[in-house]
């Protein structure tokens, strides 16, 4: 099989139909065998309805409902999870994304050798101050924290090799940064393509300015997961050494000055430098606990189910 689309949604009942012929139609101009998934996040209207019909008319619609919203991750790990085609695009279901795009992303996966190949909405329609901005902004942390050259992060319209997506995890909210997680796991041919951006047709948003808060937040756990996640010991564990030896130097050098110096002086517990002395080896020593029990925990850890799925449309199992 040429492709796999995977569709994310979360109540999108009124663009469903509409996306569904325009993918047809571009796959069936093209000549690619393909399959359409569609991931229903917990949606509360009639998007699973609407699905379920397509699908009595188009057997390469395939669906995965959850039980409730889990999140876009979620809803990505599960439709790579059951993707089957040579490449994998990935697109929203408001129809911000356009279709048209499909064939050149998978030319540039096939016929260039790109691992991972990402759009940039260059010239975006919305909001200039709540979205725009925040989205430069976030953009350009994000190129600075994790070394990949994108100018875009969170554009949806993403093309993927297949081993990609069969070997990075997608979890949390990380779908945001799949580019750095792609690179972190070896994957390092990463381009980047300048995709036409639609304005929203149905509905509204379902995202605030409070994503872009949660995408730094995020940003600095990916950084820290990608720099120390498998050995948190290296930097807990130094920090430790390094705190409670500065504190144990300068204990030391108190104690010294006490015994042979200023005997008959103010009382060590009288100086303030005792104190800090001690909250520095405290805080050392937790630092050092703090990596020892990361170890502990990364050889212990056991894979869990992230989300559930309450019906699927055909699927095999």
């Amino acid at each position: 099989m040429n492709i796999s689309v995977v569709i994310p949604l979360l109540n999108e009942e009124e663009s469903l139909t509409e996306l569904h012929h325009w993918i047809a139609n571009v796959m069936q101009t093209n000549g690619f065998s393909y399959e359409l998934l569609f991931i229903d996040d917990g949606s509360t209207d009639n998007s699973w309805k609407i699905i379920q019909k397509i699908q009595e008319t188009d057997n390469n619609v395939k669906g995965i409902r959850f039980l409730k919203n889990f999140g876009k991750s979620q809803a990505l790990h599960a439709g790579f999870a059951t993707a089957t085609g040579d490449v994998i695009i990935t697109m929203d279901a408001d129809l911000q994304d356009n279709p048209e795009e499909i064939p050149d992303l998978y030319n540039m996966i096939t016929k260039q050798d790109f691992d991972l190949v990402s759009g940039w909405k260059k010239k975006r329609y919305d909001n200039k101050i709540t979205k725009n901005l925040p989205s430069k902004l976030f953009n350009w942390a994000a190129r600075k924290t994790s070394g990949v050259k994108l100018n875009d992060f969170n554009c949806g319209l993403k093309a993927y090799h297949n081993n990609v997506v069969k070997n990075i995890d997608v979890n949390g909210e990380m779908h945001r940064y799949i580019p750095v997680l792609a690179k972190n796991a070896g994957f390092s041919k990463i381009g980047e393509k300048i995709v036409q951006h639609q304005a929203r047709k149905y509905g509204e948003t379902k995202f605030g300015m409070d994503r872009f808060v949660n995408g730094f937040l995020d940003l600095i756990t990916i950084w820290f997961l990608s720099r120390f996640g498998k050995r948190p010991m290296h930097l807990f564990g130094a920090l430790g050494v390094i705190m409670f030896g500065l504190g144990f130097i300068f204990a030391l050098y108190i104690g010294i000055d006490k015994l042979f110096f200023n005997k008959v002086g103010r009382l060590i517990t009288d100086r303030p430098e005792f104190y800090l002395a001690l909250v520095t080896m405290i805080l050392g020593s937790q630092f050092f606990v703090a990596g020892f029990l990361g170890e502990i925990i990364l050889r212990q850890k056991t894979d869990k189910k992230r989300y559930l799925i309450k019906e699927s449309l055909n699927l095999k199992r």
